[in-house]
């Protein structure tokens, strides 16, 4: 550790590298709602966030476990979760009269495509306005599961059951996955709006 008078310790969220207040800083100046996406290796969680002087305020929030007690079978942690997760978000949000947010990916990588972009597809496609470039989003047939249909198409039936076992013991065949989002996606529509 560093000695002398001019050392200064950093703040503790970053030592522990939870926040980047540089980052925080900026997206607090634009004074507007924050959509705060966060993946873990099981759950995506989205939230509508407002900086008080007490601390942050959540105004809406969706879990992925949310979308199990909908009906959904599949993964809480793939990229068709994450994009029912902002599109639930979104929904609550704009029930709410959030019309507009920031997104903000805290120290996660910024990688296109990747779930974190997912979830803003699914806030934008609910109706919220949120700043972004088209390139970062994923693909409309890796939202809906496509690629998974393929893979499993490309495996023989021992191979899948093996791959899918997960899946197959929910009662899901990962070849009706982008059926079964559709039907979630539907189902978000009729009771959050």
């Amino acid at each position: 550790m560093a000695h002398g008078s001019r050392y200064k310790v950093a703040l503790r969220r970053r030592r522990e590298g939870k926040t980047d207040y540089g980052a925080r800083l900026k997206l607090i100046a634009l004074d507007k709602h924050r959509l705060v996406v966060r993946v873990t290796g099981n759950h995506t969680t989205a939230q509508i966030v407002d900086v008080e002087l007490s601390g942050d305020q959540t105004v809406v929030s969706a879990h992925s476990q949310e979308l199990k007690n909908m009906g959904w079978l599949a993964s809480g942690k793939n990229t068709s979760a994450a994009y029912l997760t902002g599109y639930l978000c979104g929904k609550k949000a704009v029930k709410e009269g959030i019309n507009a947010a920031v997104m903000d990916i805290g120290l996660q990588s910024s990688t296109k495509g990747s779930r974190v972009y997912a979830v803003l597809k699914g806030a934008i496609d609910a109706g919220l306005e949120v700043p972004y470039k088209d390139v970062v989003l994923p693909d409309e047939d890796r939202v809906k599961g496509e690629h998974i249909v393929q893979y499993a198409k490309s495996l023989d039936k021992a191979d899948m059951e093996k791959k899918f076992s997960q899946y197959l013991e929910k009662g899901l065949s990962p070849l009706e996955i982008p059926d079964h989002f559709q039907t979630i996606k539907e189902k978000i529509e009729k009771e959050v709006s």
